[in-house]
């Protein structure tokens, strides 16, 4: 039982690509509010660390070692989870890449690659935590996108339209699931400084053009995407389901 509106205490979540950047945020906010979390990442090492880190400071974190564009690791994040806790409360789609090119540039490969791991896999996902989620009976899912779902940011097509896609899985589970006592919700970044955009955050101009569209004048902290998601997931927003929360220092409503 919660002691609070404001924290995750006794809920277990999934978090997908939670070993760096956005995700890594989420986990440690997600710790910090009470919650236990299974980490799900590619490189063990970073897995073991991570786990190692939160169980050393008296928090419950399991990892699983997946690529979720593989059905077979996707099914293996759910065969572990039934293991260890056989509960589930919160379900985090997070994991997300990017080829930024041109749209008639793109290989099939290159487009596929970006669908599957975007969109596909979590759609599956969703679909794999559903019994669970329904079985908490107070779940919560939250689809990370971005806001190149929402309106043009030249990272390329694939990427804006698998992110546009998930905007819209996030309103149709929304309505589908209320009655199961489960809420799902997005939130779109805008450029915020993790592994995915470093090398583009290097590039002076392109900075200087970013920052000029950004009302609060900088870029994001990781910390400050997760607190949002924390929030979508926490009692403190209840009566909150179908909604995509946009983390973007007032970027999209910039006019002139």
């Amino acid at each position: 039982m919660h002691t609070s509106k404001w924290n995750l205490e006794g809920e277990i979540a999934l978090i997908t690509g939670s070993t760096k950047g956005i995700g890594k945020a989420i986990a440690d906010e997600f710790v910090h509010l009470k919650a236990g979390i299974f980490i799900v990442a590619r490189d063990q090492k970073m897995i073991d660390e991570q786990v190692r880190d939160y169980r050393g400071k008296g928090h419950n974190a399991w990892g699983i070692k997946a690529d979720v564009t593989k059905k077979n690791d996707r099914r293996k994040i759910f065969e572990q989870i039934e293991k260890e806790t056989g509960k589930l409360d919160i379900v985090v789609n997070n994991v997300g890449i990017n080829i930024r090119k041109k749209t008639v540039t793109y290989t099939e490969d290159e487009y596929l690659q970006i669908i599957n791991t975007n969109m596909h896999a979590a759609f599956d996902i969703c679909q794999r935590a559903y019994p669970l989620l329904k079985q908490s009976e107070d779940g919560a899912l939250v689809n990370v996108v971005s806001t190149a779902g929402l309106t043009h940011v030249r990272t390329g097509a694939p990427y804006g339209m698998s992110k546009a896609a998930l905007v819209q899985l996030t309103r149709n589970l929304a309505g589908e699931w209320a009655s199961d006592g489960i809420r799902v919700n997005a939130v779109a970044p805008w450029y915020t400084k993790t592994p995915l955009v470093e090398k583009l955050l290097e590039d002076k101009d392109y900075l200087n053009n970013i920052l000029e569209r950004t009302p609060l004048g900088r870029i994001a902290e990781p910390q400050e995407v997760a607190t949002a998601v924390a929030f979508l997931c926490m009692p403190a927003a209840s009566y909150i389901t179908g909604e995509c929360l946009v983390v973007d220092g007032g970027f999209l409503i910039n006019g002139f």
